[in-house]
């Protein structure tokens, strides 16, 4: 059995190398008929450890506020969909509306977002952010722009095209149902004939 050890002493999990039969590839994934589970795994792997180097751009500045990552992904929503629905942006993020509510009264409270009612239906409430929320959004998106361009100029235009479509694909698939990811039911007996 192996020993724990504290999480925090690890060092990152070192990355492999992009192996040769795949370097000077044009598009992602070329010429492959079936990915071995060690590329999937790979994949997974850098994509939490880009997300964790791409928002930890943004957290001072957040800190700063007493704000965190959930606060950063409304204020990024709200501002790229200005109007928004309260129920439309808890099922974008995948939260409760009651979850949402806790980020949006310390987001109202900071005057970075504000509520309107809808004109065509009162018991609607449109978001949008304040000039202050316009600002603080820029300022959090400037820092992830330097280390999304650098990447995207370091990988090529083809390769960032590719890169789009898998994400693009990750994000548009069906999601299972809740009756999908319960367990299988147990197979019926066949009714004699």
């Amino acid at each position: 059995m192996k020993a724990m050890t504290d999480s925090r002493s690890r060092e990152p999990p070192r990355l492999p190398p992009l192996r040769p039969e795949h370097a000077g590839q044009a598009v992602a994934g070329a010429g492959l008929l079936f990915l071995r589970e060690e590329e999937i795994r790979l994949a997974q792997d850098l994509l939490f450890l880009a997300y964790r180097d791409l928002t930890r751009t943004a957290e001072p500045l957040l800190a700063e506020r007493g704000l965190g990552r959930a606060h950063h992904r409304a204020l990024h929503f709200i501002g790229r969909n200005p109007g928004i629905a309260v129920g439309a942006l808890a099922k974008l993020l995948g939260i409760t509306k009651q979850s949402l509510g806790r980020v949006m009264t310390e987001l109202s409270a900071q005057g970075l977002v504000e509520q309107i009612q809808s004109q065509s239906d009162r018991r609607r409430h449109l978001l949008r952010l304040t000039e202050a929320g316009m600002a603080f959004e820029q300022a959090l998106f400037e820092r992830q722009r330097e280390r999304l361009v650098a990447a995207y100029r370091e990988a090529g235009a083809t390769a960032v095209e590719g890169f789009r479509r898998v994400l693009r694909a990750l994000v548009e698939q069906p999601k299972p149902s809740p009756r999908a990811r319960s367990a299988p039911s147990a197979p019926t007996a066949k009714q004699p004939g």
